[in-house]
């Protein structure tokens, strides 16, 4: 969750770079930059990011292999071929 100190105005950050970018790396937590008082964008450090989505891709994965456990989802041959497809669309990028 998003601390009230956690929200800077873009012309701050823009005046600070390097005092924002590394409190971004010291703290790993993200910053909300507004724009005439209404949020505009989030910004956080690279590593902290990368945790971020590992995390968010592990907790894809339980969901699925409890779903899995359930009798949910899609057979075996129809997920390996989906992951396969994917695959093939990353490494074409």
């Amino acid at each position: 969750m998003l601390a009230p100190d956690d929200i800077r105005p873009l012309s701050d950050f823009q005046r600070n770079a390097r005092l924002h970018i590394r409190r971004l790396s010291k703290t790993g937590k993200p910053e909300v930059l507004t724009v005439n008082g209404r949020a505009s964008v989030v910004i956080q450090d690279a590593a902290a990011y990368g945790k971020l989505l590992d995390e968010l891709e592990a907790a894809r994965l339980g969901a699925a292999l409890e779903a899995a456990d359930r009798g949910e989802g899609l057979p075996v041959k129809e997920a390996f071929t989906m992951a396969r497809r994917q695959t093939v669309r990353r490494r074409k990028r």
